[in-house]
């Protein structure tokens, strides 16, 4: 997995994340969703490595990254928070400009990294996510039940926590086959970790508090993603279903976005690497 990259720690001020990067040319940073760890990338990165240098983390308290100490507001787990991670962390390897893909909660993180440093931000690739703030303000009935979980996982007054960590492997349901021996065995690793566990359930409990005032700030400024951007959706995920068509929503966040869905289930980069590799790339050289 992830042949001939580089791992490290890399201190990014209020805490440290686990990487791996390699390959050569224009930097470009993946970022996982949830409960995923930087190996759902590891079928993707070695077709995107010969055209970039791909930057693949651990995001904060995810996988075997840093667990900043939790606090009322949850702020050390907004995407405001995690974005500057980014920031630091590529300027740690070399990289003060660079392009940036991040699918599910890895999409939210993009999204406010492209908005909040777009002098960073060469494009912007988001994939299975609407902007946070966009989702709850339309959060109906079908919404609820089927993402049910982020109301769940949101709680403060009755912890989630308590009942993952009472059977990690029954709620977290993945297998090696779908995933790859070896990016499964670090799923497991990070959901048996009821720390990681902790800081997943905090990073909801930001996207229902603080990152949902954030796109609220930004919406109500008028203020808009600058670069060239890519909206991927999974065609056998509920998107459509949920949105009609999800690439209209960001249009209204985004100035300049095309997009299209991919024949695939929600985790994208395990069950489609090659047409998603292919997709990256266009966009890329475009």
């Amino acid at each position: 997995m992830f042949d001939d990259f580089a791992t490290g720690m890399i201190d990014v001020g209020e805490t440290e994340l686990f990487v791996r990067y390699g390959g050569s040319g224009a930097p470009l940073l993946l970022l996982h969703g949830h409960p995923r760890t930087h190996a759902t990338w590891h079928r993707v990165a070695p077709l995107l490595a010969p055209h970039h240098t791909v930057v693949c983390p651990d995001l904060r308290g995810y996988g075997r990254s840093g667990k900043p100490p939790t606090t009322p507001d949850h702020a050390p787990y907004s995407k405001r928070a995690m974005a500057g991670d980014m920031v630091a962390l590529m300027r740690a390897l070399g990289h003060d400009r660079f392009a940036v893909a991040g699918h599910d909660r890895g999409a939210y993180v993009a999204h406010r990294l492209a908005a909040d440093h777009p002098a960073v931000v060469t494009r912007l690739v988001v994939m299975d996510a609407i902007p946070i703030g966009e989702a709850l303000a339309r959060a109906d009935a079908r919404f609820a039940t089927a993402w049910w979980h982020w109301f769940f996982l949101g709680q403060t007054a009755k912890p989630a926590e308590r009942v993952i960590d009472a059977d990690p492997d029954a709620w977290y349901a993945a297998t090696a086959e779908q995933m790859g021996e070896e990016a499964y065995e670090d799923f497991r690793r990070a959901i048996h970790d009821p720390a990681t566990v902790h800081a997943m359930c905090e990073d909801y409990r930001a996207g229902l508090t603080v990152d949902r005032a954030a796109d609220d700030a930004d919406r109500a400024a008028g203020r808009r993603v600058t670069c060239p951007a890519l909206f991927l959706w999974s065609a056998r995920d509920d998107m459509e279903d949920l949105y009609g068509d999800p690439l209209a929503i960001w249009r209204t966040w985004v100035d300049d976005v095309t997009g299209h869905p991919i024949d695939s289930g929600h985790h994208v980069a395990e069950e489609a690497p090659e047409e998603l590799a292919k997709s990256l790339l266009a966009f890329l050289r475009s």
